[in-house]
């Protein structure tokens, strides 16, 4: 078995999260299995077809302040491994007002 680039923080009970689609349209209610700096891995309440979208954002809080850009790494039945994307650190500077 090969080894992951990071610690995985496995939970001893069950942390609701959702999924939600970048756009808006769609939300699953999800388990988190484990996490680490860089993905997760979730257990997926209803369908997986919404998830070929293969970008979308899972939300950690109830009032949706907490949440991570993910892309879809892969998927068996209704589990799925998330990568988390991160900012490039690279913002573009406002051009000054003259």
């Amino acid at each position: 078995m090969g080894q992951r680039k990071a610690d995985r923080v496995h939970f001893q009970r069950e942390h609701s999260v959702t999924l939600m689609g970048v756009d808006g349209t769609w939300r699953r209610a999800c388990v988190l299995k484990d996490v680490s700096a860089t993905g997760a891995r979730v257990e997926v309440d209803g369908s997986t077809d919404v998830l070929k979208s293969r970008e979308f954002f899972m939300v950690l809080s109830s009032t949706g302040l907490a949440f991570r850009r993910c892309e879809l790494v892969w998927i068996n039945g209704s589990t799925a491994g998330l990568h988390f994307v991160l900012n490039s650190g690279k913002k573009k500077k406002a051009k000054p007002v003259s």
